[in-house]
């Protein structure tokens, strides 16, 4: 299916249009999108701003006295970086925006952080949460209409990344993202207007091609986010399979190195420095 206009960005400009548009990218594929993790601190907010990264993704959470979002990965409860002072910064830039919400307590104010900058938000904005538990996951996720009520109403443009809380165990049989899994994501999502990307954890794929196949075909506002813990094990074959069977323009890949670098030579990519 073609990704509308409307897809996976930020306002009427979905993100391989952007990019496309400042020449950082050559095509409509998600394997070219490349990703900066946890830009909290000062420092590595610097770090990131000056990397190659098209998307820079940040951790949100509430200040301990609750007077605003700071940038923190919990149990981290405080940073020397706010979000009023993170958004500052990065708008200077031509990057693309991930904020990671952990919790419901920060959402609000930050999407108010937002829309007060929302005339300077002309790039892609992806706002993630884990709102479902999912395969051999804790029950700590988001609360699920709570989390897309704030979202929709405050920010109506961004794209979502909705996800299932996950876990993987090395020696043993990890569950996949099961048929029941992805259909009660998709019925929540099929009432929302804006596009989705879903999380979807590299060391659990190849035991879910089945359903999560299933799940983009539901849509066309629907893409997947392939991402890794640092020390998953997982086949790059199993992201090739996705990438030749579930389409280029429907999938991210926000993976660590040796993978990175083996996988994007696999598909005739150089590595970005």
């Amino acid at each position: 299916m073609a990704t509308t206009s409307r897809g996976l960005g930020f306002g009427n400009e979905n993100i391989f249009e952007y990019f496309l548009k400042n020449k950082q990218i050559k095509s409509e594929d998600g394997a070219e999108i490349t990703w900066y993790h946890a830009a909290n601190h000062k420092s590595q907010m610097r770090e990131a701003l000056k990397s190659s990264a098209h998307m820079i993704e940040a951790d949100v959470v509430l200040s301990c006295d609750g007077s605003e979002p700071i940038m923190a990965h919990p149990p981290e409860t405080s940073s020397d970086n706010t979000l009023r002072e993170w958004l500052n910064e990065v708008l200077k830039t031509d990057k693309g925006i991930k904020l990671d919400f952990k919790s419901l307590a920060a959402v609000k104010p930050s999407m108010m952080l937002l829309e007060n900058v929302k005339m300077h938000l002309n790039r892609p904005v992806w706002i993630n949460a884990d709102i479902l538990p999912g395969p051999n996951g804790k029950n700590d996720e988001v609360d699920a209409r709570k989390f897309l009520d704030i979202v929709t109403s405050l920010s109506p443009d961004v794209t979502l990344s909705l996800g299932w809380t996950t876990g993987w165990y090395p020696n043993q049989i990890n569950e996949g993202y099961s048929w029941a899994l992805v259909r009660a994501m998709e019925y929540i999502c099929r009432k929302l207007s804006q596009p989705v990307t879903f999380p979807v954890r590299a060391a659990l794929l190849r035991q879910s091609f089945g359903p999560l196949r299933w799940l983009l075909q539901q849509s066309d506002r629907y893409s997947l986010t392939i991402w890794t813990g640092k020390d998953d094990k997982y086949s790059v074959e199993d992201l090739l399979y996705v990438r030749e069977n579930f389409g280029k323009k429907r999938v991210f890949y926000d993976i660590f190195e040796p993978q990175k670098q083996e996988f994007r030579q696999a598909i005739g990519m150089e590595t970005e420095k």
